[in-house]
């Protein structure tokens, strides 16, 4: 008998208590209440389960001496397009020679809208082609022929700039540099393509001046980046920090005012991968959250049935007397 007995407190699963067999009420709602729990749970793990995560790894930057991409979009609201030049230069001052070029100026109105557009194929020549919208038949009626000549391109330069500002293009009158207004909507700056998650400080950036001029410079510090896909898909760019600086130009300034991007590459690579979390580990939080559930609508109905008891046997007794 002892060793039956011994094996007996071996269950795990006694006889359920009399007042579980009964079927109530609030056995009824404490299992729909449990049963709804138990759904909302599940579809939540389960999308826990399916949605990735990412892992970042640093390590020491291999591959220096590549070419970076850069993509910028900006707007300049008060300056003519031919008053805007672009430059790329290197941490010397010089001027970068190895650039595969691929810039488009729009020319707006007062009003905002595209009047025309200009391609720059080499930022070191500053050779461009000019391209005709239907509203500006007038305009660049040279824009074919290279210029060789310093006086020609000056005469071609003071010409554009009268013809723009007569069209409203923007600009304060040129009786020095103090006038000239170079505030900007930067509407996306990146170093390469995006990856889920990014975020590039410099997007949205909207610097308006008033009744003043000056200097903008960005330091940038990129940040190599590899992101891999849970594919395995491996998509080389970059992520960048930013400080901002502006310096307001005085009366007797003979520098120009300009909007300047100084980057510097860091010697650190940033690894982000995609991971998945384990099937063993969506059954374990499975487990663990409907057992869990299931109970604690047991214990509840077991409240519930023992409270209403309670309740009603008093009543019960004052009948029968």
């Amino acid at each position: 008998m002892g060793v039956k007995q011994a094996i007996k407190s071996l269950d795990a699963f006694p006889r359920a208590e009399d007042h579980l067999l009964q079927k109530t009420q609030s056995g009824a709602l404490v299992s729909v209440f449990g049963l709804v729990i138990m759904a909302i749970l599940f579809l939540h793990e389960l999308r826990y389960y399916i949605t990735t995560y990412t892992i970042h790894q640093m390590s020491v930057d291999l591959k220096r001496g590549e070419t970076l991409p850069i993509h910028i979009n900006m707007t300049f609201p008060s300056l003519p397009c031919d008053v805007v030049s672009i430059d790329a230069i290197d941490m010397s001052g010089k001027h970068e020679v190895d650039l595969d070029t691929n810039i488009w100026k729009l020319r707006l109105n007062s009003d905002g809208h595209i009047i025309g557009t200009e391609y720059l194929s080499d930022l070191v020549e500053k050779e461009h082609t000019a391209h005709k919208h239907d509203g500006d038949k007038d305009q660049h009626e040279d824009s074919d022929q290279k210029i060789h000549g310093f006086d020609q391109a000056a005469e071609n330069m003071v010409k554009k700039v009268k013809q723009a500002l007569a069209h409203g293009e923007g600009c304060q009158i040129f009786e020095g540099s103090n006038n000239v207004n170079v505030s900007h909507i930067i509407h996306d700056l990146s170093f390469g393509p995006k990856y889920p998650g990014i975020h590039n400080p410099l997007d949205g950036t909207v610097r308006v001046l008033h009744d003043t001029s000056g200097t903008f410079k960005y330091y940038i510090k990129i940040v190599p980046t590899e992101y891999r896909y849970i594919s395995k898909e491996v998509l080389p760019t970059n992520q960048f920090s930013v400080t901002e600086y502006f310096s307001p130009m005085k009366e007797f300034d003979r520098t120009w005012p300009a909007v300047y991007f100084l980057y510097d590459l860091s010697p650190i690579t940033v690894t982000i991968r995609e991971e998945r979390r384990s099937f063993l580990h969506l059954i374990t939080r499975l487990c663990a959250v409907l057992g869990g559930t299931f109970a604690l609508t047991g214990m509840l109905d077991r409240w519930m049935y023992r409270l209403l008891e309670a309740l009603t046997k008093p009543k019960a007794r004052s009948v029968f007397r």
